[in-house]
């Protein structure tokens, strides 16, 4: 498959890349956290069914996925606020399953801050040290701490109704951090930002998280903030994980039609595998790479915008006609009506309404993936 779309290339700037490619980074750590065969219901219905998964030592790990598929409860029982109804959590070799939030090595920070408004920012931080009977001196020293790690020194004294929004979940990441967790969870801590500071808040955390040298766990519906932030991204519907992988590797070669129709724009058209490297589109014959389907077998087909490549009617697989224009700053979005489908395509090359057009994908661009046979197979991305 193609790149990252040059608007998600976009957030990958020179400082996001370095810090995303540290070897620290990206060597293999050690397991940290293992749910085993976790399952969950609430008023007879099932949320999570024996989920299994693993999460490595200073891993950015990120729960991605629609609202009511089970990320924000796989993350309240990695915390200890949800006891499943079967399964273990293991946390760094110890069972840790029935104990509670307090007397895990976790910190959880919520979108909506949870800041005490009757104390200052100092207080705000020193609550969980105070609990541990830890002394003043050390109290003071880790709050200083905190606030230079956070971008905030002298805001000791303030109050939090007087920071803005940033400024409170930044606050709120350092009332976690002063306790030393080997783990922090972060539940859609940026949803209630707006756009230019959930952006800063990215690099923001980062940046801490490798400071740290702790693990991130992170919920998020967001794609973007999925593909900008994280080491592994673990895609998630109707409480089966759907595929677990890098950034790229979620991007580019997506395992079914729910996480390629969910991690960016996609045009997914059913087809016929003819033999290896050959299958049928819209009845046109495309060559690809994909082995091992099978003869005669429909199938679904992933191609993404800006693998399409618009050329002349004479020079395409396929010929068409734009039939809708957008401007998106970093590129132009068309639709375009070719072989009795319409296409997404991402160019930065404009094509005007009612151009007659050549469709062309190179064949490393053509995803090919297994066609559901059944409702579950369809929400578990398990083949039957």
């Amino acid at each position: 498959m193609g790149q990252l779309t040059a608007q998600l290339l976009n957030t990958y700037d020179e400082k996001i890349l370095q810090i995303m490619h540290m070897p620290e980074v990206t060597a293999m750590k050690k397991e940290l956290i293992n749910l085993i065969d976790i399952s969950k219901s609430f008023d007879g219905e099932l949320v999570l069914d024996e989920l299994n998964l693993s999460i490595h030592e200073n891993e950015f790990l990120t729960l991605l996925g629609p609202s009511g598929c089970g990320k924000t409860t796989t993350l309240r029982i990695m915390g200890g606020f949800v006891t499943p109804d079967k399964g273990r959590v293991i946390f760094d070799g110890q069972d840790i399953t029935s104990l509670p939030p307090n007397k895990r090595q976790l910190n959880t920070v919520f979108q909506k801050y949870a800041l005490f408004t009757h104390m200052d920012i100092a207080e705000n931080i020193a609550f969980g040290l105070k609990i541990k009977n830890k002394p003043k001196s050390y109290i003071d020293d880790k709050i200083k701490y905190a606030l230079k790690l956070v971008n905030l020194e002298g805001y000791e004294k303030r109050m939090p109704d007087s920071l803005s929004g940033g400024q409170q979940q930044r606050i709120a990441i350092a009332r976690a951090i002063v306790n030393e967790p080997k783990v922090l969870l972060l539940d859609e801590p940026l949803g209630a930002l707006d756009l230019k500071l959930r952006q800063d808040m990215q690099y923001e955390l980062i940046r801490l998280k490798n400071e740290l040298g702790i693990t991130f766990i992170y919920v998020t519906h967001d794609q973007e903030e999925a593909l900008t932030m994280s080491d592994t991204i673990v895609v998630m519907n109707q409480g089966y994980i759907q595929q677990i992988g890098t950034p790229e590797t979620i991007y580019n070669e997506p395992e079914n039609a729910f996480v390629a129709d969910f991690i960016g724009d996609s045009n997914i058209i059913d087809a016929v595998m003819l033999e290896d490297k050959l299958v049928s589109i819209l009845g046109t014959r495309f060559a690809c790479v994909d082995t091992g389907f099978g003869c005669n077998r429909p199938v679904d087909v992933v191609i993404r915008p800006e693998d399409v490549e618009l050329v002349k009617p004479e020079e395409g697989s396929l010929r068409g006609v734009v039939s809708h224009l957008i401007f998106k700053g970093v590129h132009y979005e068309m639709e375009v009506m070719a072989g009795g489908f319409e296409w997404l395509v991402h160019s930065t090359q404009m094509f005007p309404v009612g151009t007659e057009v050549g469709i062309r994908v190179n064949p490393f661009n053509i995803q090919i993936m297994n066609k559901p046979e059944s409702e579950d197979e369809e929400a578990t991305g398990i083949e039957e």
